[in-house]
């Protein structure tokens, strides 16, 4: 260890010494070359006239070109290119000095044409195996035996082959790559890096029982959810554990490091395609704005309020009734965009003052309007929160941002606002049609954006079966039936900001869920991913179809029609008119069934509102409320009527 020290304190002495050496080798055997071997005392004289020249120009040369460093284990084709012109540089200075100074008589004409070709040659062998052996690459060779974890790598693309890399640049990781799987055939057989492809992922479980593979990485970021599915199954049938890179939206500056591995998630099976968003259609309308998000603490504010972020408006106004959560959110987009001003409310949509302090004191130009009751069965035996929040909450916002003449109103809806069978989704579509329906008098863009399931949002089905298996199942699913559709929370919030950027008052934009889900099929796949044999190691039990629950949801009602946009994931429905008079008083009748506690009431008033609500009464062994004996306060701050009556479908 003492020796190693010291030779390194000396490193830059070594290796000015080593490239005197190899100069004086190069020239040499050029020399030699020259005269067949049999160089006479004169030839020999020329050599000496000549060496110390050659020598100086060179070193000078290549230390003038910034090959006097030693991180030859890091040399690549630039490095390469440099040493090409660096040894061409030279020769060129040597043969002007044998023109004009020395004199060309007696050099042969191939000597100095030799000695470039053996110079650059030598300088690259010599780099060439310093980073063979410091990647791990000769010992690997030499040493089949090599100790570490057998690794197999599922594609031999550019990312399989900047993982071998990487494996070899860091031994300590203790990674043995054995080969590689893939499909093209045009690559069966090959080596990349040295390594082998072995054969295609069909063959994947029979290349890991005979190479003793003891984990697979599916290094392919493009793969689609099908493809991925299909990997995993052949890993979960071999018993392999197996990890993957990250998506292609998720990798930095297209680098692909060991680091960046991470085990395979639910969402790369349900992998959708990267979103192409109109950045400058975005940015137009909120760079420089001042925005309004409620219900910024939930899954879904809070990733819009990142999103927003990135597109600099002036001010982001956090409103929620959620103190710890709204906390949280601040504090991390404090420290993710320090520069863009926040302003934290903890508040009530449904307190009529405050909103309305809010857009007197801050005057927000965009408004997201993404706070709401989501919870279907809960909402059903508490249908006077959700009438009072998602339908009265919604129109106290509405009339607020209409009467401080808002630009953009952008209102977060559901899939189970169409032909609701439950309470939260007869709200959502009571809170829409009011939305669309003030549209027409105003000059603020309302619009609304309506979607399904999203991955990983609070209280949804995959972090309950994510709690279920890690307490050993069982995991829970209401019918066999059942299938859902899904998007990610980032993609589904990149998209309402898209949407909005497109609205122009009273359009319902539908986004592209893509396939839908079996439950079921969901449950399993997320028992594999842990390891586990779904009905082996842990039971999946059927509870039935809670209150209001459907089989599976729908984004269209019937008559509505959608027309295809210039973006190709999101869509547009026509809109549906009704009377302005008669849907206020509806509202405010609903908001005193609400505040009398009057259940039959309030599913009454829904069902004349939403005519396609399917009401299911005294769900879950609920008796009806009776009306309390109070006074409901009323207050109408509402556009005038047109005195128009019922208006027909029309196309927005």
């Amino acid at each position: 260890m003492q020796l190693i020290k010291k030779l390194m304190e000396k490193r830059n002495f070594i290796l000015v010494l080593f490239k005197v050496c190899l100069v004086s080798l190069s020239f040499l055997f050029a020399f030699l070359l020259c005269y067949d071997l049999h160089a006479v005392a004169a030839d020999w004289d020329l050599f000496g006239r000549l060496f110390l020249p050659v020598l100086l120009v060179k070193l000078l040369v290549f230390w003038r070109m910034g090959l006097g460093h030693g991180w030859w284990r890091y040399v690549s084709i630039p490095d390469v290119v440099t040493l090409f012109f660096a040894n061409l540089v030279a020769s060129a200075i040597v043969l002007l000095y044998v023109v004009f100074i020395h004199g060309i008589e007696g050099v042969p004409r191939s000597l100095i044409l030799l000695d470039a070709m053996i110079c650059f040659l030598l300088s690259c062998g010599v780099r060439l195996l310093t980073r063979a052996w410091r990647e791990n690459y000769l010992p690997m060779v030499l040493d089949a035996r090599c100790d570490g974890k057998r690794v197999l790598i599922v594609g031999a693309g550019s990312a399989g082959q900047m993982i071998v890399k990487e494996m070899r640049v860091n031994p300590s990781l203790s990674l043995r790559v054995v080969g590689f799987v893939d499909d093209d055939p045009d690559k069966q057989g090959q080596r990349f890096q040295g390594v082998p492809v072995l054969g295609a992922h069909k063959e994947l479980a029979a290349i890991c029982r005979d190479n003793s593979v003891e984990e697979v990485i599916i290094a392919i970021p493009s793969a689609t959810g099908k493809e991925l599915k299909r990997i995993v199954e052949s890993c979960s049938s071999a018993k392999i554990k197996f990890r993957t890179l990250p998506s292609v939206g998720e990798l930095i500056d297209g680098t692909v490091t060991v680091q960046q591995i991470k085990d395979v998630d639910l969402e790369d099976l349900l992998g959708r395609e990267p979103i192409s968003l109109d950045v400058e259609g975005i940015k137009n309308y909120l760079r420089g704005k001042t925005i309004l998000v409620t219900g910024a603490a939930g899954s879904i504010g809070s990733e819009i309020c990142r999103q927003i972020a990135r597109f600099g408006p002036a001010l982001i106004i956090l409103f929620d009734k959620a103190e710890t959560p709204l906390f949280f959110i601040e504090r991390e987009l404090r420290e993710r965009f320090p520069d863009i001003p926040l302003i934290p409310l903890v508040g009530d949509l449904r307190h009529r003052t405050h909103t309305v302090s809010v857009f007197d004191d801050h005057q927000p130009e965009v408004v997201f309007h993404a706070a709401a009751y989501k919870h279907v069965p809960l909402m059903e035996v508490n249908p006077e929160a959700a009438a009072n929040n998602n339908v009265r909450g919604t129109k106290i916002l509405a009339d607020a941002a209409h009467a401080h003449g808002v630009r953009n109103f952008v209102m977060i809806s559901t899939d189970k606002a169409v032909n609701p069978t439950n309470v939260m989704g007869a709200s959502k579509r009571a809170a829409e049609l009011y939305v669309q329906n003030l549209a027409r008098f105003s000059k603020t863009h309302f619009v609304t954006v309506r979607f399904g399931n999203v991955l990983g949002s609070n209280g949804s089905v995959i972090p309950i079966f994510r709690e279920q298996i890690k307490k050993g199942g069982p995991l829970t699913v209401t019918h066999k039936d059942v299938i859902r559709y899904f998007m990610t929370i980032p993609e589904a919030s990149q998209l309402v900001l898209q949407a909005g950027s497109m609205g122009r008052g009273g359009e319902i934009f539908l986004l592209d869920m893509g396939e839908p889900v079996k439950i079921v099929k969901l449950a399993e796949e997320m028992i594999r991913l842990s390891g586990l044999k779904p009905y082996e190691d842990i039971d999946i039990i059927f509870t039935g179809l809670r209150p209001g629950e459907k089989l599976f949801e729908e984004l269209l009602l019937a008559g509505e029609g959608i027309k295809a946009t210039n973006h190709e994931k999101i869509m547009v429905a026509r809109a549906e008119h009704c009377d302005w008079n008669v849907l206020n008083l509806r509202i405010e009748e609903l908001y005193e069934a609400t505040c009398l506690l009057d259940t039959e009431k309030i599913l009454d008033i829904l069902q004349e509102i939403v005519p396609e609500f399917r009401c299911q009464r005294n769900t879950a062994g609920v008796q009806p409320k009776k009306a309390a004996m109070v006074s409901a306060p009323r207050s109408s701050n509402l556009p005038a009527s047109t005195g128009q009556g019922i208006y027909s479908l029309h196309t927005v």
